[in-house]
């Protein structure tokens, strides 16, 4: 999941659009707890930018950058609220929507080797299962998938959905409930177009569950296989992994929080952690942490992962009328910030976690950061300011 993409006035993820437009550069002391961070130069405005968010409200951030200058890695406040552990440098964490990189990194290299054309139907790939409600798979591409100007319906926009899933006793009934693609692709299809196909952009986790789909059906195996053989063993990405069914995180990790009933509760916090992976496959069950995300953005931007045709495809964006700095390519995004430098990103939301990858677009600086609470994303620009317009940064 997106942060951008929740649309719902949720205390518990409020967006990085949201976060754009509504953040103001916090200040303030914030008692840093756990590994310190690692005094690199060029780094400072990041640190207290970090520090800033924990002083807000959110229990904890772990933080890397890559940089010329070396590694600075981070990590300020609270791993767990109970036994008051701090957060850990090299701590995993749930990536949400980040794993729409590695599909779509999968699937440009796929075009690469003449497997598929990213002009392709879904129809043909998937024949029947794009249908129902003037939902048309034979109107419908591999690229508008990745770049999101499909229009079909997201499923999490569904209200039964997301209370039963996300929201309240609805979460902690159904958290290891085990969900295949086809159901989540039911609720989606249950609800019309948003719009004809190509006609704008509108982020839906439909599309990149039919994205994982296809990807599977190309390569003959599972998407978890293919993602696996292609970029995490290949970078040695040793910390990243698809947790299937599973429903707790590898060690080392901390404790992941969300305000749950924050209508009739506003400061209850509950520990969501533990999640059955199945309910964010294809499109947002990738678990990793912040050294193995710079590394594999740090690797896709610079070429490694693809020719440099696909590269330029990767990067061609359209128009996010819904946020206007921003555009979106194929899994990655074009963020302007306030400073006028532009930089590359993307996030992801999970019940518990906000990520974000930040970089250039030659990949040479990067920085990951991941709160382990929710329900605020304000601090979010203010650290990528931090790290990509302060002077002394990078």
């Amino acid at each position: 999941m997106t942060m951008a993409a929740w649309k719902r006035p949720r205390a518990c993820v409020v967006g990085l659009a949201a976060a754009a437009l509504t953040a103001t550069v916090l200040t303030g002391p914030a008692r840093a707890a756990g590994d310190p961070a690692t005094k690199a130069t060029g780094h400072q405005a990041t640190q207290h930018a970090i520090e800033a968010a924990v002083a807000a409200g959110v229990p904890g951030v772990t933080a890397e950058a890559r940089d010329a200058s070396g590694v600075w890695k981070s990590a300020t406040g609270v791993g767990n609220l109970k036994t008051g552990a701090p957060r850990g440098v090299n701590d995993r964490f749930r990536t949400g929507s980040i794993t729409n990189t590695f599909v779509a990194t999968v699937l440009l290299q796929m075009e690469a080797e003449k497997k598929l054309s990213l002009d392709d139907t879904v129809e043909r790939w998937l024949p029947g299962v794009v249908t129902g409600n003037g939902n048309d798979g034979r109107a419908v591409t591999v690229r508008q998938l990745l770049n999101h100007t499909s229009g079909l319906p997201d499923y999490l926009a569904d209200e039964t959905y997301y209370t039963t899933y996300t929201l309240g006793n609805g979460f902690l009934q159904h958290r290891y409930d085990t969900l295949t693609p086809a159901q989540r692709l039911t609720v989606a299809f249950s609800r019309a177009p948003l719009f004809q196909p190509g006609a704008r952009h509108a982020f839906s986790h439909t599309n990149d569950i039919l994205a994982a789909l296809i990807l599977q059906k190309v390569g003959g195996r599972s998407y978890e296989s293919e993602v696996r053989r292609r970029i995490i063993e290949p970078l040695a990405l040793t910390a990243t992994s698809n947790p299937g069914t599973a429903t707790g995180l590898p060690q080392p990790s901390s404790r992941g929080y969300s305000k749950l009933f924050y209508n009739t509760q506003p400061d209850r916090l509950d520990d969501v952690t533990e999640l059955n992976g199945s309910q964010g496959w294809g499109d947002g069950d990738i678990i990793s942490s912040a050294a193995d995300l710079n590394r594999f953005y740090g690797a896709l931007m610079g070429g490694r992962l693809l020719p440099a045709r696909q590269l330029a495809e990767l990067t061609t964006t359209v128009v996010n009328p819904d946020f206007p700095i921003s555009s979106y390519g194929l899994g990655v995004e074009q963020l302007a910030l306030g400073c006028g430098t532009t930089i590359w990103y993307h996030d992801g939301g999970m019940v518990g976690w906000l990520t974000l990858s930040a970089f250039t677009k030659d990949g040479r600086h990067q920085l990951t950061f991941n709160y382990n609470g929710d329900w605020d994303a304000s601090g979010i620009i203010p650290v990528l300011d931090a790290e990509f317009c302060d002077p002394t940064s990078g």
